[in-house]
């Protein structure tokens, strides 16, 4: 007697999300899904009731997903921030579906950040503080240099996700980086001074 497959919840979600960036949030249905996997609409159900609650988990799954591939543990939190820019910019071009359905308002869940938050977030407190201190911004500079380069990675990762520019990588990349240390020189630091930076040189 064959044994019978079990489908996971796991799987059905690593599924949901491969054809989301791969075709779209709006190729993603019960049925869809079911005939993607090889088994009936039944196990979907099952695990998640209805279509609203297989997009509400969905959404969850995908920011788990995103989160992990754009945070690196640096001591250089300067540079640890420059690479979540540049992780940002990196899915609009490798993976613009999961970009436009995190970023652009396809969510169920809505907007995944609040740049207003961003000095309320008591998880962004220990990044505040070390960019401080290596840079000798005060608090309030600093909260000004990551709005400021958040707003800006955000809008090359929209125009690069919806087909409005197109170039280079590391083209892009430069460009995240320049603009960094531009918003650092706006607050009257030297980028060049800045611990690290004169490493790179």
């Amino acid at each position: 007697m064959a044994r019978k497959v079990t489908i996971t919840k796991e799987l059905i979600l690593d599924t949901a999300l491969a054809m989301l960036i791969r075709d779209g949030y709006s190729s993603v249905n019960v049925k869809t899904l079911a005939k993607e996997i090889g088994c009936s609409t039944q196990p979907i159900v099952w695990h998640f009731e209805n279509m609203e609650g297989l997009r509400m988990a969905l959404s969850e799954y995908a920011r788990d997903y995103a989160a992990k591939k754009a945070v690196k543990d640096m001591k250089d939190k300067i540079e640890g921030f420059e690479y979540l820019g540049r992780s940002y910019v990196r899915m609009a071009i490798k993976e613009p579906n999961l970009f436009r359905f995190l970023y652009l308002g396809e969510s169920p869940m809505g907007k995944p950040y609040d740049l207003k938050a961003i000095a309320r977030d008591k998880k962004n407190k220990p990044m505040i503080s070390a960019i401080s201190i290596q840079t000798g911004l005060n608090e309030e500079q600093v909260i000004r240099f990551i709005r400021n380069t958040v707003i800006y990675s955000h809008g090359i990762a929209t125009m690069v996700a919806t087909g409005v520019f197109k170039g280079s990588e590391k083209e892009m990349m430069a460009m995240i980086n320049d603009a960094a240390d531009s918003f650092i020189a706006m607050e009257g630091i030297d980028p060049e001074k800045i611990s690290g930076k004169e490493k790179k040189r």
